[in-house]
Parts: structure tokens; C-alpha cells; sequence
């Protein structure tokens, strides 16, 4: 794997069976683990640091939604942006794996500098995961997305 020339970012978050949480990222989604305790697992998450920490299943906090063109978006997730023929392998991947999609994969502002797929699924410790790609990268912070 080539390094990328931008910082990688680390995120902790909760999980409520480490064993169910290796079994989604690294056997399903193929994320491979790095270190790991009796309390929490590395995950190399499309090449920046995930960590499952354990938690009760009473400590694992609830998620609120706001709705987005239609959908309850979970306020709390996090996810990856990826190529376009990247996601489309990942849609027929999760699929292949019968994992339940909580927003089926959709297409955003199509047509427009915009234009986007995206899908929800949860992991089993309810974390919403939010896969992601743009038709053209560039407009990954564009504000102005209406066509050309």
C-alpha cells in the first residue's frame, strides 16, 4: 500500500463484543488488525486507525438521526469515501455477505458537480457506518453543487 501524503485519522469507538466486532471488520469488511488487549481491537480502516474499545451494552450510547433528502441519517456515524468502482464492489461484497443495509445505497444529486452514492449499515454493536463515493472526487468539499 502506497503511504498516503495526508494525516491518517485515529477514531476509538465503542463496541459491545470485540469477537463480533473482528468478525465485521476485519472477516467481512477485510480490515486487518493491528494491536490488540482483552478490552479493545486496531483496525487498519481503509488505511487510518480504528479502535473497537469494549464496552457494557448499558454504556453504549444511542443514536439520534436528522433527516437528509429523505432519510434518518444517524448524527452519529463515520465511514469512508471511496473510488467509485470501489463502492460498487463494497455494495455487491456487503450484499454477497448479507449484511443489512439501515439506508440502502442511493444516488445523491444526480446529474450535478455533486453527484454521490452513499449507504448506512450498522456493525454489530450498532455503530453506523456510512460508505461513500463521489462521481468526481474533486467535489469532495464543493459548495456550489448545482449542474453545470
Amino acid at each position: 500500500m502506497t503511504e498516503p501524503t495526508y494525516p491518517r485519522f485515529h477514531l476509538a469507538f465503542p463496541v459491545t463484543d470485540l469477537e463480533a466486532a473482528r468478525t465485521f471488520y476485519a472477516g467481512i469488511l477485510g480490515c486487518p488488525t493491528g494491536r490488540e488487549s482483552d478490552c479493545w481491537i486496531d483496525f487498519d480502516f481503509f488505511g487510518h486507525q480504528l479502535v473497537a474499545h469494549l464496552v457494557a451494552p448499558e454504556d453504549h450510547p444511542s443514536s439520534a438521526t436528522n433527516r437528509v433528502d429523505g432519510h434518518a441519517v444517524p448524527a452519529s456515524h463515520f465511514g469512508v469515501i471511496m473510488e467509485w468502482n470501489q463502492y460498487q464492489r463494497a455494495v455487491e461484497m456487503m450484499k454477497a455477505n448479507d449484511i443489512e443495509f439501515a439506508i440502502e445505497p442511493h444516488v445523491r444529486f444526480a446529474g450535478r458537480k455533486g453527484e454521490q452514492v452513499t449507504l448506512f449499515v450498522k456493525d454489530p454493536s450498532n455503530n453506523y457506518l456510512e460508505f461513500k463515493a463521489f462521481r468526481n472526487m474533486e467535489m469532495l468539499f464543493a459548495r456550489d453543487l448545482e449542474s453545470d
